[in-house]
């Protein structure tokens, strides 16, 4: 199970030796998706909570990471709200994980899911108007059920992924996102490639920007620096693309979601609306604790010689705008 968290471009294994580790790495991590949709889907997305939380988090480290996270970040919380708050986030992640891989179900669930905010009238306005609309959200809820909710508002929903490293796995992931919304674009050159044409054609894409960007530059998420990508924000500006926060957060009986269409980014430049979409995805998350990846190592480059590099990346934008004063 842990392999999925660890999203590369890897290609097939080349060898027979390394292509039947894969094979059987892969059947691993799906074996308990498989198990648990035997069960209709109102006791399956519970059940692969209750699975993920109490079986898979502790064998596959989940739970030492969530209070690592929470210890770099909120040092003051008890230690039993934070072994609590481990159960929830790794429960979240497997009803994450057998939607997904229940995409007829899923959709089928999230068909009526309601749809709120400030951001809802002008992504409509952008629409009918034909320009493009980029989305940036996170690992909050469950991003799967925005995409459902905005093809109902009419959106051509578009999304930028990547790949697995276990290529067994990664077959199906695909399928499965697949089935939910087209098109996908893959990270890389040609992804990249129909990702722009898609935009340029007013369509809609969505991002998620919370992970730990090796490219991306320190900026601050829950008070501690976290590599951060630009490219979300400097795509918004390329394209003269409306960026808007949202975010598709699970209710209380766990099966169930509402979507909040937060208001627009205003256009500035990249490092200051990237700093927007961090403030205002870590208020979610505050609200909603158990419900973010706390699962991934968001934190985790934030130092060392990959954080210097980021770190003057980071100057050399910031001094951008003096050296235009100054031409």
């Amino acid at each position: 199970m842990a392999i999925t968290l660890r999203p590369c471009m890897t290609d097939t294994p080349s060898t027979l030796s390394a292509r039947i580790k894969d094979t059987a790495t892969g059947m691993a991590m799906y074996m308990p998706i498989a198990l648990a949709r035997c069960l209709p889907y109102r006791w399956r997305v519970p059940a692969m909570g209750w699975i993920t939380s109490r079986l898979v988090a502790p064998v596959a480290g989940y739970d030492r990471r969530v209070r690592e996270n929470l210890a770099h970040v909120m040092p003051a919380m008890p230690p039993h709200k934070a072994r609590r708050l481990s159960k929830g986030v790794s429960d979240n992640f497997g009803r994450n994980l057998i939607e997904l891989y229940s995409p007829d179900e899923f959709v089928a669930r999230c068909h009526d899911i309601p749809v709120e905010g400030p951001g809802l009238q002008a992504i409509r306005e952008e629409q009918a108007a034909g320009r493009p609309v980029i989305f940036v959200t996170g690992h909050i809820g469950n991003f799967n059920a925005l995409r459902v909710a905005m093809i109902r508002e009419g959106c051509d929903f578009g999304v930028f992924y990547r790949p697995l490293s276990n290529t067994w796995f990664n077959r199906r992931y695909i399928a499965a996102m697949g089935t939910i919304s087209q098109p996908m674009f893959q990270q890389g050159r040609r992804g990249m490639s129909q990702m722009v044409r898609h935009l340029r054609r007013g369509g809609t894409l969505a991002i998620l920007n919370d992970l730990n960007a090796h490219d991306g530059v320190p900026l601050d998420f829950f008070g501690k620096p976290a590599l951060t990508s630009l490219v979300t924000a400097e795509m918004a500006l390329k394209f003269n693309a409306l960026l808007v926060p949202g975010w598709c957060l699970r209710q209380a009986n766990g099966l169930d979601f509402r979507v909040v269409i937060e208001a627009p980014l205003p256009h500035s430049d990249p490092v200051t609306m990237t700093r927007q979409i961090n403030d205002r995805l870590e208020k979610q998350v505050r609200r909603n604790m158990d419900q973010w990846l706390w699962i991934h190592r968001r934190w985790k480059d934030a130092t060392g010689p990959l954080a210097e590099g980021a770190a003057q990346k980071l100057r050399s934008y910031q001094r951008q705008p003096e050296r235009g004063d100054t031409g």
